[in-house]
């Protein structure tokens, strides 16, 4: 079997770990030219949204227009994509985000990522507009662009269904937007394999407004790698210590019922926002609503098989097949523990099946679940306050826990058939703005609706949801979800927590760019970048090389919002995520959270300026390829 290199049209580079190719597809134009990856740019900024970011600010003209054509459209993967090495079947979408303004990423599991370099591309960019529907089509290296005109309207299974039959390739995997994304939904995700979803910062509707239905990729090659022995022994390492090392019967509970082992503790703990954050668990939901959502509850009733991402040895998913009650979807996703406290606790709903059956929606139009679902919360609050009437609803009383409501408001969000649905679609902080009415209840940062997870239990996530350049997102990294399962009070106490807080970015920053999950923390195995990497690409890469890759990183990610004109000061958190006032009940009673003082000490030990944002000069030139940044940051 070839590798993914020697099925290149015009040669690539010899990097092990990589392709050595990029795809860019000109839409408007309607075609396409390779460009080779240079080995330095791989070595400084990783892969993912590391090389995304650099590609963006090279090629994308500031001021760009999120939703017109000059805005660029990356699929980008990470060297240990397609390897064979554990945990390592995520691939990253990266633009700019019609939401914020600024950078924008989202990755997603599966088994897209891992096909696309197969193909025979590290990464493909989609620049301009296309003037008729269409998709792109990736075959072991040969590249279509094909009418997608019937495709227009189809929900995400129906297309993936219709591609296979009409490309007669059965093992096809697509990227690909639902009917939200091609109305341009600023909640819109690109979904693949039917329920992974790369979805916040509105990449879907950026993909509907190129009029792009899909990327659509078929591979047999290999991707070359160093050491494959070495590579096989890492593997081993990481299977033995999930099976036998100390936190085996924490692997196996996550192995078997996914993020939903999370959820009823989480609703309890101070965890999971409650009532639109403005509740709090033990008081307004309830042991038994908590509960309700834990996977111990809903797999007996309705899984009927595991799922797993590509590489995955931990198989966290789960299929359900509901076939009665209220809402008889069929087959569809275990819903994720985002998607369980965003319409669970958030919006004081206890109805699994409305659950399971608004995670259908989103899954099938192609909605990010953690901005519908607080959508939906906020425009609860908004009715129960008088902000919004029967009227302005169209007649659905979208009161607390209401489930056969929310059902309704979700449908209609994703339909837009309404003028209650076409609101919604827009998300809470533009239907605010929109309506002029019911700011005081939204919780979001730029536009971005913000996790389930909540600073006051974890207060390293204030600094991470207001500074990280997408912000509002709970898989970006820091100190905060290392302080949440910690009981001891001087985590509140700021000082000192720059360092350890910049350590944890930068680690974080590198498990994104090499394509890894998350939930590789959930094996107990440490250090697993350091591991992989090597054998992988044959590369020296210990905590400095990750130390610097995973700041040139952040710094370009941050330095395309700079030249956005954005700047610190436009990055709020709301009151509600940081105790402001304190919660007077419960396991977070008294608890404000010092976020000032913890982004401050960031900016110190990162070295940026406090009121612009602007990194200091001497702090780039110490790193090395950065020098367009200091260029146009005129440092």
């Amino acid at each position: 079997m070839p590798s993914c290199r020697h099925l290149l049209l015009n040669g690539g580079t010899s990097m092990n770990g990589y392709c050595g190719k990029m795809l860019f597809v000109d839409l408007t134009k309607g075609s396409y030219k390779e460009k080779v990856l240079r080995e330095e740019m791989a070595k400084h900024f990783i892969g993912g949204y590391g090389i995304g970011a650099k590609i963006l600010f090279q090629m994308m003209k500031p001021g760009a227009d999120a939703l017109g054509p000059d805005n660029i459209l990356g699929f980008t993967t990470g060297p240990l994509t397609g390897t064979g090495a554990l945990f390592s079947g995520r691939y990253t979408v990266v633009c700019k985000s019609p939401v914020t303004g600024g950078w924008n990423d989202a990755n997603s599991g599966g088994y897209f990522g891992p096909e696309l370099k197969k193909a025979g591309f590290d990464a493909v960019f989609l620049l301009g507009a296309s003037l008729t529907h269409v998709y792109v089509w990736i075959n072991d290296g040969k590249v279509e662009i094909k009418d997608a005109s019937h495709l227009w309207g189809k929900d995400i299974l129906e297309t993936e269904e219709a591609l296979r039959a009409e490309l007669k390739e059965p093992k096809l995997r697509a990227a690909l937007i639902g009917p939200a994304g091609e109305k341009r939904s600023l909640m819109a995700a690109v979904m693949n394999d039917g329920h992974r979803a790369a979805g916040r910062g509105g990449c879907g509707a950026v993909m509907g407004s190129k009029n792009l239905k899909a990327v659509v990729v078929r591979g047999t090659g290999n991707v070359p790698v160093a050491d494959a022995d070495q590579l096989k022994a890492v593997n081993q390492d990481i299977l033995d210590t999930m099976k036998n090392g100390p936190a085996a019967q924490r692997t196996a509970a996550f192995s078997t019922f996914g993020t939903t082992i999370l959820t009823a503790g989480s609703a309890l703990s101070g965890d999971s926002p409650v009532k639109n954050w403005g509740g709090i668990g033990v008081v307004d939901y309830g042991e038994d609503a908590a509960k309700s959502f834990d996977g111990t509850a809903m797999d007996p009733k309705y899984r009927i098989k595991k799922y797993a991402c590509a590489n995955c040895p931990m198989g966290c998913g789960a299929i359900y097949d509901v076939k009665d009650g209220k809402w008889p979807v069929g087959e569809t996703s275990r819903p994720e523990y985002e998607t369980s406290s965003a319409f669970g606790s958030l919006m004081l709903n206890s109805d699994v099946e409305a659950l399971i059956k608004c995670n259908h929606i989103c899954n099938m139009y192609g909605l990010d679940t953690i901005s519908a679902g607080a959508t939906v919360s906020w425009a609860i609050e908004c009715y129960e306050n008088g902000v919004l009437t029967k009227e302005d609803t169209g007649g659905i009383e979208l009161t607390w826990g209401n489930a056969p409501a929310i059902v309704q408001a979700t449908q209609e969000m994703a339909d837009q058939t309404t003028a209650f649905g076409q609101l919604m679609a827009l998300g809470s902080a533009a239907a605010a703005k929109k309506i002029g009415k019911g700011e005081e209840y939204l919780v979001t940062v730029k536009g971005i609706e913000v996790p389930m997870h909540d600073p006051k239990l974890g207060p390293g996530l204030a600094r991470t949801y207001a500074i990280d350049p997408t912000p509002a997102r709970h898989v970006k990294g820091g100190i905060g979800f290392r302080q949440m399962n910690s009981p001891d009070p001087a985590k509140y106490n700021p000082e000192g927590s720059g360092e350890p807080d910049l350590q944890g970015t930068v680690v974080q920053e590198i498990i994104n760019a090499v394509g890894l999950c998350l939930f590789k923390d959930f094996s107990g195995v440490q250090d697993i970048s350091l591991k992989l990497i090597p054998p992988v690409t044959g590369w020296t890469f210990g905590a400095e090389e990750e130390k610097n890759a995973g700041l040139r990183i952040f710094n370009m990610r941050h330095a395309f919002n700079l030249r956005e004109g954005l700047k610190p000061a436009d990055f709020q958190l709301p009151e509600r995520c940081v105790g402001e006032p304190p919660q007077t009940q419960g396991p977070l009673e008294g608890v404000t959270v010092d976020h000032k003082a913890m982004i401050r000490n960031f900016f110190q030990a990162i070295s940026w300026d406090e009121t612009t944002g602007k990194p200091s000069r001497s702090s780039l030139e110490k790193l090395g390829g950065m020098e367009d940044v200091i260029a146009a940051l005129g440092l």
